[in-house]
């Protein structure tokens, strides 16, 4: 099992950060075309499950699969998006996701009055632990790829 890479949005659809570790295939755009194409995507998903729901869904949008990979979603009250793409063997990971957003992004962006919000994140110290959280995570592999 491993990670294939992270983003982070802000509410207006801002790709905040971007991280990979094991991703096999690039999409052969720019970055920024790549996260304007995974933000709409998002977007829709989130407006068609809420539409087409046949339950009032608490939660949401958590997670969908392809033959090949899983995106994992998480969104904040505040409109911050948190999505992680996996191998298939990876089972739920909201906590994972919650972590990386309130005890990464919150403690050493949110509160850095050093790190304007709205922006590309820019800290060295919150890339730094975000890797190391990662790494350290069960089903990150480091023979994956």
């Amino acid at each position: 099992m491993t990670v294939h890479n992270l983003y982070l949005f802000d509410r207006n659809g801002v790709c905040l950060h971007y991280s990979e570790w094991h991703r096999k295939k690039q999409a052969g755009i720019p970055k920024e075309e790549e996260y304007k194409l995974m933000y709409g995507m998002l977007f829709s998903i989130r407006s068609f499950v809420s539409k087409m729901s046949p339950l009032d869904m608490k939660d949401g949008f958590l997670a969908f699969q392809t033959s090949r990979y899983k995106l994992h979603y998480y969104e904040t009250p505040t409109g911050i998006k948190v999505v992680m793409n996996t191998d298939l063997g990876v089972g739920p990971i909201r906590d994972v996701l919650h972590h990386i957003y309130s005890a990464l992004y919150v403690e050493l962006v949110v509160k850095n009055p050093l790190c304007p919000l709205g922006q590309t994140v820019q800290s060295e110290l919150f890339r730094s632990r975000l890797d190391t959280y990662v790494r350290s995570l069960p089903f990150f592999s480091a023979r994956a790829g």
